[in-house]
């Protein structure tokens, strides 16, 4: 069975302005994900910043994060890392304090072969019982996990059941899905390619965008799982503009600002990550009122 079916917020780490984890404020964007319908929090992934954060502060918010939810939606944690052995401890360590499953990204900056990337995986999936997804998102790592290692991995090692693909190429998706078939859950790692997912057969999405737009993430996915296709589709096209100003520099500098915007965090981030530029600060605002969350 899959982890979820849906949405899945890939969750902001609010700081303090001193760059201590603000829990108080992480509790409420737990509580404001939950009430707008959203389907699985992912934790300590990219867009909370993870990998500024130490080993203890990471296992320490994910521990809140699981706490918080208190089994009412699946809680899946980023223990991803370049290095074999960190990989393992954190996911030994999450899969100790509760989570429903891992999501690990492909090692960046050693830049693996495919064999290395299986023999990564495979390692860190033999440390653990709890069921796992892969993460390519080759434009941070440097590394493209090929359709024919992810299957082979999906097919040969019990726990890993799927990939949260953020290649942003759907050739390469079409690909995976017609070597998979059922074997390989597939979840978009890209908002504005939630559809065009969803249509080769994936079951959701780990979404930036359900941050500030927790609801309508979900209804472009439960829509379409209802068949109703174009209201899927329209809801999709309709989110694209800010899709974009959310990306418009590197993740997670847009979504912090715009959760700032909205009065739920401080919006501070950690360095090497700085404060948005003006100009695309204005842009991100004047999309949000756009699509109206502001």
């Amino acid at each position: 069975m899959a982890i979820f079916k849906g949405a899945g917020v890939a969750i902001v780490t609010p700081m303090k302005e001193n760059g201590d984890v603000d829990f108080e404020r992480f509790k409420n964007l737990i509580e404001f994900q939950i009430e707008n319908g959203t389907d699985s929090i992912i934790v300590c992934g990219t867009t909370g910043e993870a990998s500024t954060q130490t080993h203890e502060e990471h296992l320490e918010t994910i521990k809140y994060c699981v706490d918080v939810v208190a089994g009412r939606i699946p809680v899946i944690a980023g223990t991803g890392s370049n290095c074999t052995e960190t990989a393992v401890y954190l996911s030994k360590e999450a899969e100790k304090i509760g989570v429903d499953g891992l999501l690990l990204v492909s090692p960046y900056y050693n830049k693996a072969t495919q064999k290395g990337l299986y023999a990564h995986f495979k390692t860190v999936a033999d440390a653990v019982r709890i069921p796992i997804l892969l993460y390519n998102i080759p434009g941070r790592t440097g590394c493209n996990i090929l359709p024919e290692t992810i299957v082979k991995l999906c097919r040969e090692v019990e726990n890993i059941v799927g990939v949260k693909e953020a290649s942003g190429n759907i050739a390469q998706v079409a690909h995976l899905a017609a070597l998979g078939g059922a074997d390989v859950d597939i979840y978009s790692g890209e908002d504005g390619q939630i559809v065009p997912m969803l249509s080769l057969g994936g079951l959701g999405v780990i979404s930036v965008l359900s941050n500030v737009a927790p609801r309508q993430t979900h209804e472009i996915c439960q829509k379409f799982f209802d068949g109703d296709v174009e209201g899927s589709r329209r809801m999709q096209l309709e989110a694209l503009d800010l899709i974009d100003a959310l990306f418009c520099e590197v993740n997670p500098i847009p979504v912090k600002k715009a959760l700032e915007l909205m009065g739920m965090i401080g919006g501070h981030l950690r360095m090497p990550l700085t404060e948005m530029e003006p100009a695309n600060a204005e842009r991100l605002e004047k999309a949000m009122k756009a699509y109206g969350i502001l």
